[in-house]
């Protein structure tokens, strides 16, 4: 199976798309239990929410699913969030905690080297080249993070998430400027909520390329699932409805978020 797609555009903007695959190769499958099999943490239908908000956008997406092993993790195994609950590289459990292998099944430490090798390595290495391709074009390149998770999981956060949930690391991947767009299309969004640098502060993704000294600029965003799927469990369907007043909101942020290149260039 490959790795990744593709789809190259004239924009300064990028749009990330790590955890959208649900594929995952048979011998893995074989391993993964009942609830593993639900692939119940895929960003569900994202790559569809954003598709066409932003012309000739260059858009890189994982084909695997983030069990065969997380494209938005350190390769070294760090965690994002230390002395917080999260997953791994190759996770152990879901999101609710729970064990997603079947006993005696789960990945070795030989198995995550196969894995980044085949898999999380293609992906940054597809990714790296497309932000050298557009800042070469524009003397600038702005990574857009695309993620989703559900609103209410008590195993990684308390309460219900925001709805925009931005994150720059604490402003250190982007101009304040491109932080600034997104907060002010987000906060003005009538009916949503959102936060800056909250739960979410920006995955590897982000802090690993966003460097806007050298002209490289990253920002996530993690939407809650509620905002645009009919309910946040199986089948996880698209809710046409919801999706469609959502975008509009997108497409304001990365509009925005475009219009500032020429002059970030400078």
């Amino acid at each position: 199976m490959e790795s990744f797609e593709v789809k190259q555009g004239t924009s300064p903007v990028i749009l990330g798309l790590p955890h959208t695959g649900t594929q995952v190769p048979p011998d893995i499958w074989e391993r993964l239990n009942d609830n593993g099999r639900v692939l119940a943490d895929t960003d569900w239908h994202i790559h569809e929410l954003y598709d066409g908000l932003l012309a000739d956008v260059t858009t890189v997406r994982a084909t695997f699913h983030r069990y065969v092993i997380d494209a938005n993790r350190d390769p070294s195994g760090a965690s994002l969030y230390p002395g917080q609950n999260t997953t791994g590289l190759v996770p152990e459990t879901d999101f609710d905690g729970k064990p997603i292998w079947r006993d005696g099944a789960e990945p070795t430490m030989e198995d995550i080297a196969a894995r980044t090798a085949a898999f999380h390595a293609p992906y940054h290495t597809a990714l790296a080249a497309e932000i050298e391709r557009v800042r070469a074009i524009h003397g600038i390149a702005i990574l857009y993070d695309c993620h989703s998770i559900r609103s209410h999981i008590p195993f990684l956060f308390e309460g219900r998430l925001a709805d925009f949930n931005i994150g720059t690391d604490k402003g250190a991947t982007c101009d304040p400027a491109i932080e600034r767009a997104a907060v002010e299309v987000t906060a003005a969004a009538s009916g949503y909520t959102s936060v800056l640098n909250g739960r979410f502060k920006g995955g590897w993704t982000t802090r690993h390329y966003g460097r806007p000294e050298l002209g490289v600029h990253a920002i996530q965003m993690e939407l809650a699932q509620s905002t645009h799927l009919s309910t946040e469990a199986p089948p996880f369907a698209y809710e046409a409805n919801k999706a469609a007043r959502l975008r509009i909101h997108l497409k304001d942020i990365l509009s925005g978020i475009e219009r500032l290149a020429p002059e970030l260039a400078k």
